[in-house]
């Protein structure tokens, strides 16, 4: 554990501020099997694989979207889930120069997931 990061927590972890985040944390359970649970008075930690993400409604602060890039062990599999949770396809799933096969969807609030599943090198 590095010092003055909580155990169970990487050094930089993405928050999401967004106008419904009960919206977007029932989408990353379905999409992305996270857990965790929504919070009105707290920011909603959810964890999907080895990693964890904040959510946060806006309110003293705007909603942003944000970017991410998310591997999961099926990408295929992963982008159907997130189209029947309510995403919105940006890319079919295909390989990319770079060793990935990888899809790119938009969220029901708006940010932007790249998801990939590695497949060489």
């Amino acid at each position: 554990m590095t010092k003055g990061v909580p155990e169970g927590w990487h050094s930089i972890t993405p928050r999401l501020v967004v106008n419904e985040p009960g919206l977007l944390v029932d989408f990353l359970r379905r999409a992305f099997q996270g857990t965790g649970d929504f919070h009105v008075e707290a920011p909603a930690i959810i964890r999907i694989g080895d990693s964890l993400v904040m959510i946060s409604g806006a309110g003293p602060r705007d909603a942003i979207t944000s970017f991410l890039y998310l591997y999961v062990e099926d990408v295929d599999a992963s982008y159907r889930l997130a189209m029947e949770a309510g995403a919105s396809s940006l890319e079919e799933p295909r390989e990319v120069p770079y060793g990935d096969r990888r899809a790119m969807i938009k969220d029901p609030c708006g940010n932007t997931w790249q998801i990939a599943t590695r497949i060489s090198g």
